[in-house]
């Protein structure tokens, strides 16, 4: 199904009608398809997709904290009045007297540095934690894509049974204009010939231009269901599509009972539960190990260069210098912040156990009321199906009557209404049916 959807695309791109052209062109699609099409371009799962991109820059970035950081600087000064530092007197005057000071300028008036600093991180122990808990947060976002994967499943395949009905419900309602058409014109003829009374003609125009309001507002539905799939697929809102399943003959995708008998996959929602949790307990590990003292080593290396103006500054020399030191960080006291920290995670782990046990007790509940919503829309759907057979067999017998001059057309009028509604009503039940089969579906787990 994947190559057929690329074939597809590739054809369409030879062709020269992608979304762009003026002259848009029908896409058929057909419900897996859709899906398809949606998991590539629905917004939600494009951003699923981004966020799993940012969590492996995440990763990279924690890792990148424990390689050696290098760093340069290059500096140029002037010094535009150069500080005066007072000097004892005698130094330069031995009978000036003790206690007296002259002033001397030690400073140069221009001075300049190139420094390169190297440090490497020995051991800290939020490092390692960090590291694992970004790796969590990837798979943290890839089970979050896969939670957005599935709300697109299920949007897109509501949208499109909802088209199909709708569609479903136009046709009806157009063959059932047709059939009240039909119906005026051989009432009116009747009329004419003196057969029937103007009431009779009245009648079945006030039926006909309800049925006519009733096709424009089952036209504007269809768009709107239309224009919802495009949205729920990603599809660009001018681009024309075409439904190519048929809402009957996907009736037989029901399987009622192998779908009721299925025991269902771990949900994704424990699944992300589990994976916050995890997250959770890294975060109390990292707040304990604070306690813990961090090493670095570190190495400078300088060269300096002074002089009485610019051009001296660099055609002078330059003096070279170097350090290499250890830096020992022990924690000591911070005002109980680490403990207060390590609270809150204990009470977040809490948090997050009785919210996985009240999801599995949720889902637990789903999937009953599912089953039960499956199992009575099924039975609701035989019903309105029979109810729709005998609706069209009172119509086929009240227009025989009729036309053989043994009813009136108000028996014709009140069947055709009886069948327009039992027709409604069994596409209703065929559209809950579908509904509460994906209901079922993602309750067990097993809707992607």
């Amino acid at each position: 199904m994947k190559v057929k959807f690329v074939m597809l695309s590739i054809s369409i791109l030879l062709n020269g009608y992608w979304f762009t052209t003026t002259e848009a062109q029908e896409i058929p699609f057909t419900l897996e398809e859709s899906v398809t099409y949606a998991l590539e371009n629905n917004a939600d799962a494009r951003n699923a997709r981004l966020e799993i991109e940012a969590a492996r820059g995440l990763v990279g970035e924690r890792r990148a904290e424990g390689l050696p950081q290098i760093n340069t600087s290059v500096s140029a000064t002037k010094n535009l009045i150069v500080p005066i530092s007072p000097f004892p007197a005698m130094f330069f005057d031995p009978d000036a007297p003790e206690g007296e000071f002259i002033g001397v300028q030690f400073s140069p008036e221009y001075s300049a540095g190139l420094t390169a600093t190297v440090s490497q991180m020995i051991f800290n122990g939020s490092y390692f934690i960090g590291l694992q808990a970004a790796k969590t947060y990837k798979q943290l976002a890839e089970v979050d894509r896969e939670f957005t994967e599935l709300e697109v499943i299920e949007n897109v395949k509501k949208a499109y049974y909802s088209v199909l009905v709708s569609e479903e419900r136009e046709t009806l309602v157009r063959a059932n204009l047709g059939r009240i058409d039909t119906l005026l014109r051989e009432t009116q003829i009747l009329f004419d010939e003196g057969f029937v009374e103007k009431i009779d003609v009245t009648r079945i125009r006030v039926q006909r231009n309800n049925i006519q309001t009733e096709l424009d507002k089952a036209s504007t539905a269809k768009t709107v269901s239309l224009r919802l799939l495009k949205l729920q697929m990603g599809m660009p809102e001018d681009q024309d599509i075409q439904l190519v399943d048929e809402i009957t003959a996907l009736e037989s995708l029901l399987d009622a009972d192998r779908l009721l008998m299925e025991e269902g996959q771990p949900r994704v929602e424990v699944e992300q539960i589990n994976t916050n949790y995890e997250l959770a307990t890294l975060d109390l590990k990292n707040n304990q190990i604070q306690y813990m003292p961090r090493l670095d080593a570190n190495y400078t290396f300088q060269r300096n260069a002074f002089g009485g103006s610019f051009s001296n500054l660099w055609s002078g020399d330059w003096f070279t210098g170097s350090i290499l030191g250890v830096t020992l960080q022990i924690p000591i006291f911070d005002g109980l912040t680490k403990k207060y920290k390590i609270q809150q995670n204990r009470v977040q782990l809490r948090q997050l156990e009785v919210q996985k046990e009240f999801t599995l007790q949720n889902i637990a509940l789903e999937k009953f009321q599912a089953r039960q919503n499956l199992t009575n829309s099924l039975k609701a759907l035989d019903v309105q199906r029979e109810n729709r057979d005998m609706a069209m067999e009172v119509f086929d017998m009240a227009k025989i009557k009729y036309q053989e001059g043994v009813g009136s057309n108000l028996e014709v009028v009140e069947a055709d209404t009886a069948l327009k509604e039992a027709e409604t009503n069994y596409f209703s039940a065929l559209y809950d049916a579908f509904i509460a089969k994906v209901d079922l579906e993602k309750a067990l787990g097993i809707l992607k």
